[in-house]
C-alpha cells in the first residue's frame, strides 16, 4: 500500500534529464496515481522572461511517455491551491531547492489547512536544464 492516494508535481521539463525523471520516480513510488503539470510556454515565459527550448506540446507528449506519471495537465499558473482546488490531490512532490522560498512557505500554510502533505525530494546535484544548454554551447 502506497502513504498517498494522489500526488502532483510541476515543471518545465525543458531538455528532460535525469534530475527529472528522480522526481517523477520518486513521487510514483509514494502515491497511487500520479498527476503532473507541465508549464505552459505563456507560463514560463511570464515568469522567466524566455521561451522553454522545447514546445509544450513535446514536453507534455515526453511526460505523457514516462511510465511513472498517470495524467500530464497543463500547468498555466503557479497557483498550486487552485491546482488543488482542481486536482485534488493529497500530496504535492517538490524539489528541496523550492523548500524554505517564500512560494512555498505561503503554498504549506494554505495546503495545511486543507490537510495537504508536501514532500521534498532531494535535488539531483550535478544537473539542470541550465547545465544541459551550457554544455551544448561548448
Amino acid at each position: 500500500m502506497k502513504r498517498f492516494k494522489i500526488g502532483y508535481t510541476t515543471g518545465v521539463f525543458d531538455l528532460f534529464h535525469v534530475g527529472h525523471l528522480n522526481i517523477l520516480k520518486k513521487a510514483k513510488e509514494q502515491c497511487e496515481f500520479l498527476i503532473v503539470g507541465v508549464s505552459t510556454d505563456e507560463l514560463v515565459m511570464e515568469y522567466k522572461n524566455k521561451l522553454p527550448v522545447i514546445s509544450y506540446l513535446d514536453r507534455r507528449a515526453i511526460i505523457e511517455g514516462i511510465k511513472y506519471v498517470d495524467k500530464v495537465v497543463p500547468q498555466t499558473n503557479r497557483d498550486k491551491f487552485l491546482a488543488w482546488i482542481d486536482l485534488n490531490f493529497n500530496v504535492m512532490f517538490v524539489g528541496d531547492d523550492w523548500k524554505g522560498s517564500s512560494l512555498f512557505n505561503e503554498v504549506e500554510t494554505k495546503f495545511n489547512t486543507v490537510g495537504v502533505h508536501i514532500v521534498y525530494f532531494p535535488y539531483t546535484s550535478g544537473v539542470s536544464s541550465t547545465i544541459v544548454k551550457q554544455k551544448i554551447k561548448l
